[in-house]
């Protein structure tokens, strides 16, 4: 029977993998229904070099962080009995349940911590060494986990399995910084908030495939645990074998490395061979607008650090906005709302064998949440998705309190409305926290100031869980069947926050971003933007015809040599 299932999911896998790239692509494709689509829109070819980049990078990038919390949870016992069987051997004497959980605690907090170190480091390697090699270095972490996590038994140490999750976190935390950044740096403005919100996407069904892979009869099992926590190997030499085919970010090559002509041929592989005219605009005011930075600053580098961020006047409510939404994300409790799941199957009369089945339905609730709010999110915008989201979780958080409690004293029907209450908290936070809050960095900073972004909304973001995952047992044992009040709080307090400070995004260009945040810290510009568009538009002929000479061409060349167009 189990290898009967082992082969009905290796099917299932191979089969979904094939057509993944297409899924993505008629996500990407039906996410927008403007008539008024540029050039940008324009075909398949481009639609579908798109997918696959979106494809290759996730399944090595956020579909990891998904797939890693996931997995940790199945063999939990296992693990325990693992790091007491180990300290038996060494001293001659077991440990007590406290110190046991003690240990356990430092291998599941080993993650965050992580993650906090990976998401500071995510800035200089994506500035350092692009956003593509980024993400394939970072696969460096996994491996070297995989590696302790499969030969801790042999060398009988539970000091190697936290070393490993430290280095899984690292990667989730690079990943979860870059992959975004990547993605919305890659996209035309009209899918730029759809290809971002893959990342929820991936990350959603890493935790679907997390929960799937984690039952007995696949690698649930005792005797398979290190295989289980290794497994996230795989999609890590997925991505090696795959990404390096696709191109690095236009953006990237453009601003921060000065190529034009790797920047023209890289949107003309993403944009199926035509240059857009007015992407290729934006992109060369930017640069240019990013030049004048450099030169008002006296520095030759224009890349912002994160202090220099909260230094800065202009970017005070863009911070403020990003700093919030991060924390809130962690802070909100989804992932807490996982540990009362098992309770609450069990009160509602489910066999304690078959809860682990009906777990699942949890990671593939945020899965399809996810999935349509790709398909919502360039019609219904940035804005109302996000705040929208926070106020059902804490509608849901408050009859979920209220269930909890008319549960413990016997009411009827309560724990199906506790189970109700479940799936609708993690629908809503699927819906837009998940994949809403990953994109904000890239849309409302620029192209300098947007790695130190990441970093602050990394850390910001890794801190959050981390204090969540030590303090949870702590508020359960303390407030009892009223410990979702705090995060009904947290919802409420960032869905009238983020209204407060955060604009609509969608189908705006940087510039038109940062004018509506310029208001709001009070910040007058000087039109510097038609001087560039007067310039840009003489030198490049943009608007009428765009040559891939023309495009290549450094504004500065003598324009009465022999190459100029």
């Amino acid at each position: 029977m189990t290898r009967r299932f082992l082969g009905s999911l290796y099917y299932c896998c191979v089969e979904h993998r094939g057509h993944l790239s297409s899924v993505i692509a008629t996500l990407l494709m039906s996410s927008t229904s403007d008539p008024e689509q540029d050039e940008t829109s324009k075909p398949s070819g481009g639609g579908r070099t798109l997918a696959l980049t979106v494809c290759s990078a996730a399944i090595g990038g956020t579909f990891q962080y998904g797939y890693n919390i996931s997995i940790i949870n199945s063999p939990t016992s296992y693990i325990q009995v693992f790091i007491n069987d180990t300290y038996v051997k060494r001293w001659g004497t077991g440990l007590e349940t406290p110190q046991v959980t003690l240990v356990w605690t430092l291998i599941v907090s080993a993650f965050s911590l992580g993650g906090l170190l990976g998401a500071l480091l995510a800035g200089p390697l994506a500035v350092r060494f692009g956003r593509k090699n980024s993400l394939l270095l970072n696969n460096s972490f996994l491996f070297a986990g995989a590696v302790l996590v499969l030969t801790c038994r042999m060398a009988e140490s539970f000091e190697m399995l936290i070393c490993a999750r430290f280095l899984v976190g690292m990667n989730s935390g690079v990943s979860m910084n870059v992959q975004p950044m990547y993605f919305g740096e890659s996209a035309p403005k009209h899918l730029r908030g759809a290809t971002a919100f893959s990342s929820a996407v991936f990350t959603a069904f890493g935790i679907f495939l997390g929960q799937v892979v984690g039952l007995t009869e696949v690698l649930g099992a005792e005797p398979l645990w290190p295989y289980l926590l290794a497994s996230n190997a795989l999609p890590g030499l997925i991505q090696l074998l795959t990404l390096p085919w696709f191109p690095e970010s236009p953006r990237y090559l453009l601003i921060d490395r000065g190529d034009r002509e790797a920047c023209v041929k890289a949107l003309q592989r993403l944009r199926g061979g035509e240059v857009p005219v007015s992407e290729m605009d934006e992109l060369l005011q930017e640069q240019q607008l990013q030049k004048s930075a450099a030169l008002n600053s006296g520095s030759a580098a224009s890349t912002r650090t994160p202090w220099s961020l909260f230094k800065s006047r202009d970017l005070r409510c863009q911070l403020r906005t990003v700093m919030a939404a991060s924390s809130a994300m962690m802070l909100c409790g989804n992932d807490s709302i996982y540990f009362y799941a098992s309770y609450i199957f069990l009160e509602a009369g489910i066999p304690p064998e078959k809860v682990q089945y009906i777990t699942i339905g949890t990671g593939a609730s945020e899965f399809t949440a996810s999935i349509l709010s790709n398909l919502l999110i360039e019609r219904v915008g940035r804005r109302y998705l996000l705040i929208g989201g926070y106020c059902l979780m804490s509608c849901w958080s408050l009859v979920f309190t209220i269930a909890l409690t008319l549960q413990s004293h016997g009411v009827a029907g309560m724990p199906y409305l506790s189970m109700a209450c479940v799936f609708a908290y993690i629908l809503s936070f699927g819906l837009g926290p998940a994949g809403v809050t990953g994109i904000l960095p890239a849309e409302i900073f620029d192209q300098a100031s947007r790695p130190a972004a990441y970093m602050v909304a990394g850390s910001f973001m890794w801190i959050s869980l981390f204090l969540v995952g030590m303090l949870f047992p702590f508020i359960v044992g303390s407030l009892g069947n009223i410990c979702f009040l705090p995060f009904m709080a947290v919802c409420v307090l960032s869905s009238v926050f983020l209204g407060l400070t955060l604009p609509e995004t969608k189908g705006k260009t940087l510039s038109e971003i940062t004018a509506e945040f310029d208001k709001k810290n009070g910040v007058k510009r000087e039109n510097q933007d038609m001087q560039l568009d007067d310039t840009i538009g003489d030198q490049y002929k943009l608007g009428k015809a765009v040559s891939f000479t023309s495009l290549t061409q450094d504004p500065d060349h003598d324009p009465d040599q022999k190459n100029q167009v």
